[in-house]
């Protein structure tokens, strides 16, 4: 029961300190939409979609009229499509994506996430059809969003699957290189991906979810730099307590509008993740927080340490507020969405390796990091590598969202609009790895994989 105290704290939140409900997802399974014929199985996924989903945007609506908060969001996650579309006798999965650009359209959401695969131990014959039909598939569409999952901790690191996702990102900047190449926005690469993500652009609906649920992302870097500004000068164990109780605050939020979404629509709740996901509003940033816990600026000496405080403490507050407390949960560190962060880069504070340190401690990985437009395909493969290699190592999600912006160079500022943000231009390593990304085959599971 939420209480008239918790009430009040609530709506300061909103009103003083960029509280919202980033967004709504609803996943649903495509498992018995299967047709070998790919007109017949684009009908039923749109039939499917748009029934299912067909009152999210306005119960949403709704509930920020009732409660006053703001739901940023409304989206769809579905299962990979990869999967759904296993036996569709296409050469090309573009035709799906645009169908479910249509859907997404049709009951007002502003991404669907899903057009995915997971080849973290190989390649099905759909699997390849899928990610051969990305980049076309990104460039064409407004509302799909695509990721590919080519590790886990438990089986590895498929390389082969990592050198062709370097591809795959160039080739999407260069469908989209009229829009700063923002058709990598929508694309994720990931290790050790989770099945009830509600963020884009890697949700997906996993095969072990239900037929149909309602997931909640929140998302509070406002509230948890105020309540730190009022611990400013205090001791660690005095900013971990803070940070823990702001996040149960933040978290209970969530998990209002999560029970109540789920009993309007008739649809089971899932879970809250409660990332901390920045955006490019001042006093809404990741990067703004270290400043208050004692940092210059993001990546000075102390900020991977900083990160790990703030990402275990919002865990720990989640955890208490709720009994379902899923999807990624910690601190995101996307560079476009997060005004603070691109200054860090512009002062030459933050470096695309003191990013990567940073990512053994938060909940993702590399995200919305802009690099120049003529990166070679295998320096893409080798960050994705080393990325998926701190997941698989550290039993973790970790993913990449790069973008290789044709025609930016360094220092040159890439526009992406909304929340995407702008993001300036970074400098890549220039000593190659090819030769190491063309050797092929899979990096052997970690030693503490074999658990049973």
């Amino acid at each position: 029961m939420i209480s008239i105290v918790e009430v009040q704290e609530t709506n300061k939140m909103i009103r003083e300190m960029n509280l919202d409900v980033r967004t709504i997802t609803m996943g649903i399974s495509l498992l018995d939409c299967g047709h070998s014929e790919l007109d017949v199985f684009n009908r039923n996924i749109y039939d499917k979609i748009t029934k299912l989903a067909e009152k999210l945007v306005k119960t949403g609506e709704d509930l920020e009229r009732q409660f006053g908060i703001p739901i940023i969001n409304k989206r769809i996650s579905i299962t990979p499509i990869a999967i759904a579309a296993g036996g569709v006798n296409a050469e090309s999965y573009v035709p799906i994506a645009e169908t479910l650009d249509r859907a997404a359209r049709e009951v007002g959401v502003n991404f669907i996430g899903g057009f995915s695969a997971l080849v973290h131990k190989g390649f099905t014959t759909s699997d390849r059809k899928l990610i051969t039909s990305i980049p076309e598939a990104l460039a064409t569409t407004e509302r799909v969003c695509s990721s590919v999952n080519i590790g886990s901790s438990r089986s590895g690191i498929n390389m082969d699957a990592v050198k062709w996702m370097g591809s795959i990102v160039k080739q999407t900047a260069q469908l989209t290189a009229d829009r700063d190449s923002a058709g990598c926005s929508k694309l994720v690469i990931f290790c050790n991906s989770v099945e009830d993500n509600p963020f884009m652009a890697g949700a997906f609906h996993g095969v072990g979810e239900a037929e149909c649920v309602i997931n909640v992302g929140v998302s509070g870097p406002g509230v948890v730099k105020r309540a730190l500004e009022d611990a400013k000068d205090s001791d660690f164990e005095t900013l971990c307590e803070t940070i823990k109780r702001t996040a149960f605050k933040v978290t209970r939020v969530g998990q209002l509008v999560a029970q109540e979404t789920s009993k309007r629509l008739g649809v089971p709740f899932g879970i809250v993740d409660l990332s901390l996901a920045p955006t490019p509003e001042i006093g809404d940033s990741i990067a703004e927080i270290f400043q208050v816990m004692g940092l210059e600026e993001a990546g000075a000496p102390g900020t991977t340490a900083a990160l790990a405080i703030l990402n275990d403490n919002v865990k720990k507050g989640g955890v208490m507020a709720s009994s379902y407390v899923g999807g990624l949960s910690g601190a995101f560190i996307p560079v476009s969405e997060d005004h603070g962060m691109i200054e860090a880069v512009q002062r030459g504070a933050l470096t695309l390796e003191k990013l990567e340190a940073m990512t053994c401690v938060c909940s993702v990985g590399l995200d919305m990091v802009a690099i120049p437009g003529d990166t070679k395909d295998s320096t893409i493969s080798g960050i994705i590598a080393d990325e998926a290699a701190i997941g698989m190592v550290n039993n973790k999600t970790t993913a990449v969202r790069i973008i290789p912006v044709i025609g930016k160079q360094v220092g040159e500022i890439a526009e992406f609009g909304g929340l995407l943000g702008y993001a300036p231009v970074m400098p890549v390593n220039g000593f190659s790895c090819e030769s190491f990304i063309n050797r092929g085959g899979r990096i052997p599971a970690p030693i503490h994989s074999f658990k049973n």
